[in-house]
């Protein structure tokens, strides 16, 4: 009880370079350990999936990695926070807790209350710091461009380690490896974890893979290989805002592909602007944000949700796309909005009933992104025009000769680019005697429907009195005055 020690407690902030909290704890007289927490309430959570906590432990082993040396690591622990910090207090004598600020869903910020509470009545500091050009407590847009690109321009934190000396003893709650063996069965087809392969990914995409960026980008498939790549280890902490626009900044061939860098980094920007946006209302992940909303309704069937969950709903860019992500965890924005739409619009669903399963696909999940652009794509914001993605339209445009739809429907790998968009044209006579119902499900509702009847009723809400005063509230609430 009477070592005295600082705790650095890690969240989405998995890297040792340009870590506030790291830099802070070692610039203290006293020594300190770096913890991780696999918290059981926060793992069971409907958003959380195997492939998140894969990649988390992943990209801990890097850090180890680069911790090795100075007689550090990150010390994993199997336990909820509040009770995890009422042990260790019991323990050790706690001087400081230091950690970034987490813009997550309500039960990481009712677990970060806890926490407070009872660090406060020991009369321990807990510092937290800004994360990713986040401001906590914001209550408008005033200023809030400016203070992110100061943020962005701000000088890195060099992390300067010094050799630890001190040794944690085990606890009740020591991370047990044998209990967690998927988590050494890391999927080959996910991108690679740790702030190494981070800065590789950016270090291509600056040098060379950026040069189809603003052509490719909605492309299912070349937008794999031109696309940045790097919102994965963003999401996790494996790289920093700050790194990001620095780095894309200074590189040498910057002022000679400034038109495509920029375009770049304002993706940059805007990701943390939907960040933003929860932070101030983390609602967003049960409510519509504008509430004249929930007066929509729906059908809501399970069988076409189903459908939709497994990628079997018999229209190919549909189901690809779902297949892609069900086996890599990633997708350009064009077709993850896509998806959504086609959920909402086509399939009649409540934006609810598909939430959580993309949260748990996309190993980048983001609360903050994920919440606020699902709303966004389901045209119950009221402040943004309600975008109907056709997925036959898709296809066709930005995936002609059917590449990407081959490489995830195999059974549709023979058809000819002129049919493999809408297979059910097919005819017997065109595949031999054979039924494309054989190969291929018949679409689970009629192609030729553009289901009018949920964009009529989300427009009309439009005029709806409530609608418009929730409308004007968001807008003041999220967008810079003019």
């Amino acid at each position: 009880m009477n070592k005295k020690i600082n705790i650095v407690w890690l969240k989405r902030d998995l890297r040792t370079s340009d870590h506030k909290a790291l830099f802070e704890a070692e610039k203290s007289a006293l020594d300190y350990i770096i913890v991780y927490l696999f918290e059981p309430k926060q793992m069971a959570h409907p958003d959380y999936s195997l492939r998140h906590q894969q990649f988390i432990y992943n990209s801990i082993l890097a850090m180890d990695e680069s911790l090795l040396n100075y007689n550090r690591k990150v010390y994993i622990f199997n336990s909820d926070a509040p009770d995890f910090f009422k042990y260790l207090t019991s323990r050790f004598c706690i001087k400081m807790v230091l950690s970034y600020k987490e813009s997550g869903t309500q039960i990481s910020w009712n677990r970060d209350r806890k926490v407070a509470k009872h660090l406060r009545s020991l009369n321990i500091k807990w510092k937290e710091f800004d994360s990713q050009g986040i401001i906590r407590g914001s209550k408008n847009r005033v200023g809030w461009d400016k203070n992110w690109f100061a943020y962005a321009s701000s000088p890195l934190t060099n992390n300067i380690f010094k050799t630890n000396h001190f040794n944690f003893e085990s606890s009740p709650f020591d991370f047990n490896i044998n209990d967690f063996p998927y988590l050494l069965k890391y999927p080959e087809q996910y991108q690679p974890a740790g702030e190494r392969y981070a800065l590789k990914y950016l270090n291509s995409f600056i040098r060379e893979r950026h040069k189809n960026y603003n052509f490719h980008i909605s492309e299912p498939e070349n937008s794999r290989y031109s696309c940045g790549r790097i919102s994965t280890y963003l999401s996790w902490g494996n790289i920093s805002i700050r790194q990001v626009y620095q780095l894309t900044k200074n590189a040498s061939n910057y002022k000679s592909n400034k038109r495509i860098l920029d375009s770049f980094l304002s993706r940059l920007k805007w990701r943390s602007h939907f960040i933003q946006k929860f932070e101030v209302d983390c609602s967003y992940e049960h409510n519509c944000i504008n509430r004249g909303y929930e007066k929509m309704t729906y059908q809501n069937s399970d069988l076409l949700l189903e459908s939709w969950k497994k990628g079997q709903t018999g229209f190919p860019m549909v189901d690809a796309c779902m297949r892609c992500l069900l086996s890599t965890g990633w997708l350009n924005f064009r077709m993850r909005a896509m998806l959504v739409s086609f959920l909402c619009h086509y399939l009649d669903q409540d934006w609810r009933r598909g939430v959580y399963h993309l949260a748990k696909l996309f190993l980048d999940y983001e609360p903050g992104i994920h919440f606020t652009q699902f709303q966004m794509q389901a045209g119950v914001t009221g402040i943004n025009s309600i975008r109907v993605y056709n997925p036959i339209k898709q296809s066709i445009e930005k995936d002609p000769a059917g590449i990407f739809l081959k490489k995830w429907l195999p059974e549709l790998s023979k058809i000819k680019n002129g049919f493999i968009h809408q297979p059910w044209k097919l005819t017997e006579i065109d595949l031999n005697g054979t039924s494309i119902t054989d190969i291929y499900r018949q679409p689970v509702i009629s192609p030729t429907s553009h289901n009018k009847s949920v964009k009529n009723r989300l427009w009309s809400l439009r005029k709806n009195d409530f609608v418009k005063q929730e409308s004007k509230r968001i807008l003041g609430l999220h967008v810079r005055p003019r």
